[in-house]
């Protein structure tokens, strides 16, 4: 076995835990207000995370990468399959199909982050190391350079300081040892005594000079006073004025110390000063920032629209979605207005042209507050009557799809799934999208019949319906709301008789029709904002359309 996999360091990898090589998948993305979510194939290699539109695609390159080496993966607070990738001012917003698999991304990637070398703990502990041998070795606060040459004078009286304390720490080994001395010396004189009182009798004993001595004699003579210098040798009154001298030295070099620091208190202090005025410059200046996103129509990211926990509060919900309606009814009003002029300069008559335009359209609106689970489900009626047109040509012109985008100015696609019948078809319709709302789709089928009537003096009925089905070949997309309708319009044709013998012509003919709808718009948009827009577009619809019913049916033969 060789040397690396024998040494057992912190940085062999276990074989349990050993990456792959590429770990890929599909995962939903967040791309942009236009598109919303969708469906984008995520690659994992080493520690870069890539996406590319589908995995077919991956020949043709990634659509964007990111490093996830200092990647923060935050796994959303609301939405259970939602997590987000963000490095530095780059976010990545992107949704699984279930919670359990989210998690397993999010390991997944945590493990490709560790094991990357960014904040791993071998990491840390060989980063450690290093700054601990270099602080050890150059035994030097880690400051700059600058710093060093204005604080040389404080560091010079710190040495001083340092040479002071080793001298005092010998000179209080020296004098401990002169006291241990001196306490071994009584206790040994203690010792002698306490023998000769114990052997005390009249006969005389030996000095050690030779000389006799009685016991009564003076004891102090038995231990000479040379015996106590012998071992000691130590000059007391020399090191005690030593001493003295060193203690002074050290309380002068403090008293150097605070002096200095005294004068650098100043420079220190506009130091501060500058430091505290710059962190609230940095302050006004993110408040001001903050401020000013808090103005923009527009915010960054999915947390920014329509939702369960939308971070966009009612009132600035309802603004936006009021500034973009008002967007599209003047981009439509001039696109409308030059294909009237172009129309009426090639097929209308002065005579014609002056009828239509002073035309006066009486349209009133009943709606009834319904809600359901949080949803607002408000039934609406609708009254109107326009000239110079019959009902069958109204619901001709609103059920017939040949001429569904000459008037309809709310949808961004619609197709036929399936015809029924020469009266019924199944239409799929996607809308436009407002934002912060999310984008909305239909599915219904639509069905046109005219309705005898019972009665000679009543007229007869045309009507078209439209109302929500289900389809195999069109299930619910994940990138739009499937809304609910149940919507009729009812036309009828009143004629007054004209004067004499003459034909029947448009001037005599009036169309009352009468418009219901019963929407569940499904989502989360606030009440007030569904309720505001309901009464806005639903009398602005009608005058449109019947206004194009107008122009369309204008010089031709009448269709009852």
């Amino acid at each position: 076995m060789s040397d690396c996999s024998s040494s057992g360091s912190d940085e062999e990898l276990d074989p349990e835990i050993e990456l792959l090589d590429e770990l890929g998948g599909t995962l939903t993305k967040w791309t942009n207000y236009i598109h919303g979510w969708q469906d984008r194939w995520i690659v994992l290699k080493g520690n870069i995370l890539s996406y590319y539109r589908s995995a077919d695609e991956k020949e043709f390159g990634c659509r964007g990468s990111i490093c996830l080496g200092k990647a923060v993966i935050t796994p959303h607070e609301f939405d259970e399959c939602r997590f987000d990738i963000s490095v530095n001012d780059s976010i990545w917003y992107l949704r699984a199909e279930h919670p359990l698999l989210r998690q397993q991304w999010i390991n997944t990637i945590e493990l490709h982050k560790a094991e990357s070398g960014y904040g791993s703990e071998s990491s840390l502990r060989r980063h450690g190391s290093l700054l601990s041998l270099t602080s050890a070795a150059s035994g030097l606060s880690t400051t700059s350079a600058s710093s060093c040459k204005k604080g040389y004078s404080l560091r010079e009286k710190l040495a001083e300081m340092e040479t002071f304390r080793d001298i005092l720490c010998r000179q209080v080994d020296t004098l401990q040892k002169y006291f241990d001395n001196c306490a071994d010396a009584d206790s040994k004189d203690e010792l002698h005594r306490d023998k000769v009182s114990e052997d005390e009798e009249d006969f005389p004993t030996l000095r050690p000079d030779g000389d006799y001595l009685l016991n009564n004699s003076s004891k102090e003579k038995l231990f000479p006073v040379d015996n106590l210098k012998g071992p000691l040798g130590i000059d007391f009154k020399g090191e005690a004025i030593t001493f003295k001298a060193t203690t002074a030295g050290i309380l002068s070099t403090l008293s150097h110390c605070i002096d200095i620091l005294v004068k650098r208190e100043e420079s220190w202090q506009r130091r501060l000063d500058k430091e505290i005025e710059r962190r609230k410059r940095a302050e006004d200046a993110y408040k001001a920032a903050l401020t000013e996103l808090k103005k923009k129509p527009h915010y960054g990211g999915p947390d920014y629209e329509e939702g369960p926990n939308s971070l966009i509060n009612e009132e600035e919900f309802f603004d936006a979605v009021e500034a973009a309606l008002d967007k599209h009814d003047q981009i439509e009003e001039q696109s409308q207005a030059e294909r009237s002029r172009a129309s009426r300069q090639i097929s209308l008559t002065p005579d014609t042209c002056s009828s239509i335009s002073t035309q006066k359209y009486l349209t009133k609106v009943y709606r009834r507050e319904v809600e359901e689970n949080g949803i607002v489900l408000d039934p609406l009626k609708a009254t109107h009557a326009v000239r110079r047109v019959t009902g069958h040509e109204v619901c001709h012109y609103f059920w017939d799809t040949a001429f569904r985008n000459d008037w309809e100015t709310t949808v961004e696609s619609f197709q036929v799934v399936e015809t029924l019948s020469d009266k019924a078809v199944i239409i799929h319709q996607t809308h436009k999208r407002v934002w912060p709302a999310s984008q909305r789709e239909v599915l219904y089928v639509s069905v046109i019949r005219k309705i005898l009537s019972t009665n000679e003096n009543d007229p007869d009925t045309w009507l078209v319906c439209n109302f929500s089905v289900d389809h195999d070949g069109y299930p619910p997309s994940a990138r739009c709301i499937r809304a609910k309708i149940n919507v009729a319009m009812i036309c009828q044709t009143l004629i007054s008789p004209p004067e004499g013998d003459k034909e029947i012509t448009r001037d005599n003919i009036l169309c009352k029709i009468t418009y219901v709808a019963n929407v569940n718009p499904g989502g989360w948009a606030p009440a007030s904002v569904l309720r505001a827009v309901a009464k806005r577009e639903y009398p602005k619809f009608l005058k449109r359309f019947t206004s194009y019913v107008q122009e369309k049916t204008s010089g031709e033969a009448i269709l009852f």
